[in-house]
C-alpha cells in the first residue's frame, strides 16, 4: 500500500497517520513496526515518528502472508455472483442455501471457500465486514485487506454503510412506515435464538429498524426494512415483535410450502468506497424463490423484479 503524501498528511508523524486517519489498531501497527518492510518513506526504513513531507511516498506492508490464511477455510470452485469487486472489498450476492462461514457440517459450502478459490493466486483472508445467516440471501460486504477491514468496520459502526432488506411477512403493520425499536438478548434456552426483552434484563441490547410497507395483500407484505443496529437475527425478531413475522420463517414465525426458507433478502447496501469516499449503491436483484412467493401472494414488486 503506497499513499503519496499531499496537504492533508503534511507535518504529521506516521504514528498519527495510521492511527487516526487510516484507522490500524495497536497491535496491527505494532506488526508493521517490527515487520522488516512494513513502514517506509522514499523507499527507506523510518520508525512510526517521522514526520511526513510533501511528496513523501509512504509505504506500508498491508499485504496478506501465506502465515496469515486460515487452514479451515478450503479453496473450493462454486458458483458466486460477484456484485462489486477491487483490491479493496468484494460484494456477493449471497444465496440462501450458502452459509457465511464454515461451521459443523458446512466445511466447503460457504461463502468463504468460495471466495478462497477466486483469489487462489494469493494469500487469502476472509474478513466479513457484514454476515447474513445461511438462508438469508443478498449483498454480503467483504474486506480484502487487513487495513481495508478497519476501514469498513470504522464505516460500519459510524453508520455510513446502509442497508436495504426486502421481506415477505405474514401479517400487515399497523402502520405504513415507522421505526421498530426494541431491546433483544440470547435466549437462555437456545444457542441461537434471540427475543425481545425489557431494557434492563441482563445482556439486552438495543435494536433499532427502519420499516416501510411496499405493498399488502390484507394478510402477507412486501416490506422495505433497514436496520439501523446489527443485533444477530434483528429484523426477523423486530418483525415477530409486532406481528408480522417473515413468511416462511420456521423459528420465528411458520414455515409455508411456498418457500422453503425465510423471505430475506438483503437488497441494497450503500457506502463510501472506503479509500476514494466515492458514494456506492450496491444492488442484489430478488432471487427466484422470493420473486414467486411475491407473485403467489399477489404482491405488488415492479420496482425490484
Amino acid at each position: 500500500m503506497n499513499i503519496v503524501i499531499k496537504d492533508n498528511y503534511e507535518g504529521m508523524m506516521i504514528r498519527e497517520v495510521l492511527k487516526k486517519e487510516l484507522g490500524f489498531s495497536v497491535n496491527y501497527i505494532k506488526k508493521l513496526k517490527f515487520s522488516p518492510d512494513g513502514i517506509k518513506v522514499n523507499g527507506n526504513w523510518v520508525t512510526v515518528r517521522y514526520v511526513l513531507r510533501p511528496g513523501d511516498v509512504l509505504q506500508l506492508k498491508t499485504e496478506d502472508e501465506k502465515e496469515d490464511v486460515s487452514p479451515y477455510i478450503i479453496p473450493v470452485k462454486l458458483d458466486i455472483d460477484i456484485i462489486y469487486e477491487d483490491e479493496y472489498f468484494t460484494a456477493v450476492n449471497k444465496p440462501s442455501d450458502m452459509p457465511s462461514h464454515p461451521s459443523l457440517g458446512h466445511k466447503l459450502d460457504t461463502v468463504a471457500n468460495a471466495l478462497a478459490y477466486r483469489y487462489i493466486d494469493k494469500p487469502y483472508v476472509f474478513r466479513p465486514v457484514n454476515r447474513l445467516d445461511r438462508d438469508t440471501s443478498g449483498c454480503m460486504l467483504t474486506a480484502n485487506t487487513r487495513d481495508s477491514s478497519y476501514k469498513m468496520y470504522r464505516l460500519m459502526t459510524e453508520g455510513k454503510i446502509r442497508k436495504t432488506y426486502l421481506a415477505v411477512t405474514d401479517g400487515v403493520p399497523e402502520n405504513d412506515s415507522g421505526i421498530m425499536k426494541s431491546y433483544m438478548r440470547r435466549r437462555e434456552e437456545s444457542i441461537i435464538e434471540r427475543e425481545e426483552c425489557d431494557p434492563d434484563a441482563p445482556d439486552a441490547k438495543i435494536a433499532i429498524t427502519e420499516y416501510t410497507l411496499l405493498s399488502s395483500n390484507g394478510k402477507q407484505s412486501l416490506m422495505s426494512l433497514s436496520p439501523v443496529t446489527g443485533r444477530t437475527h434483528q429484523i426477523r425478531v423486530q418483525l415477530k415483535g409486532i406481528g408480522c413475522p417473515v413468511f416462511g420463517d420456521s423459528l420465528y414465525g411458520n414455515a409455508s410450502e411456498l418457500i422453503s426458507r425465510h423471505a430475506l433478502h438483503s437488497y441494497r447496501t450503500s457506502l463510501p468506497h472506503p479509500y476514494t469516499g466515492e458514494g456506492l449503491t450496491l444492488t442484489a436483484p430478488l432471487p427466484d424463490d422470493m420473486k414467486a412467493v411475491i407473485k403467489k401472494l399477489s404482491l405488488s414488486a415492479e420496482d425490484y423484479l
